[in-house]
Parts: structure tokens; sequence; C-alpha cells
């Protein structure tokens, strides 16, 4: 059985460790679970390791709106850079609290 413990909870705002992007974690794989074609289009030297947590972002830089699957190593906590703007935020969180947001319903 596979045990991974992640890094970044649901609801919390990470910022990218290279790229100038945020966004808020609305879901977390225990390890890579993307396709092969996705892995292989990020450049050798750049590709993370697939045995690590990864992580589905509602992200925003400053020219729009997206989802990002993101590496843990490839993450940072974003404690200072306030709420994000990201249009389907509401969907899934409420209010912004303490720099995170509150999920809308309750997980199993």
């Amino acid at each position: 059985m596979l045990k991974v413990r992640a890094k970044y909870h649901l609801g919390q705002v990470v910022r990218h460790r290279k790229h100038p992007f945020r966004g808020v974690v609305f879901d977390i794989d225990p390890q890579f679970s993307n396709t092969d074609s996705w892995y292989e289009a990020i450049p050798e030297e750049a590709r993370p390791r697939k045995d690590q947590p990864f992580y589905h972002l509602l992200a925003e830089n400053d020219q729009s709106y997206y989802v990002a699957y993101v590496s843990e190593q490839n993450l940072v906590p974003d404690d200072d850079g306030g709420p994000v703007d990201h249009p389907d935020l509401h969907d899934l969180f409420g209010e912004y609290r303490d720099g995170h947001y509150v999920l809308h319903f309750q997980l199993n």
C-alpha cells in the first residue's frame, strides 16, 4: 500500500516555484496520475519525479485563469498573496480565511 503525506491541503493557496502563477488546491493525487504525453511534453531536465503528490490547482497569472497540474516539488506556500480571483473558485470553496479557502462540502 502506498503511503504518502501531502504537504499542501485542499483550499490552500500556493504558488509555483519557477513560473509566475498561483492557485488554490482543489484535488491531490498521491503520485503522478496524468498522461504519458503530458509528462513527456515537459523538457527532460525539468521533469518532476512521479513518486510524489501532484496537485490540481485553480490557477491564475497576470493574463488568465486555468487549471494546473503541479508536482509538490514545484510548489511553495503563498502566505502573503491574498485571495485568488479564479472564476470557478466559488463552485468548490466558501470564504477566504487565514490564508486558505473553506470547502463547501464535507469529505469522506
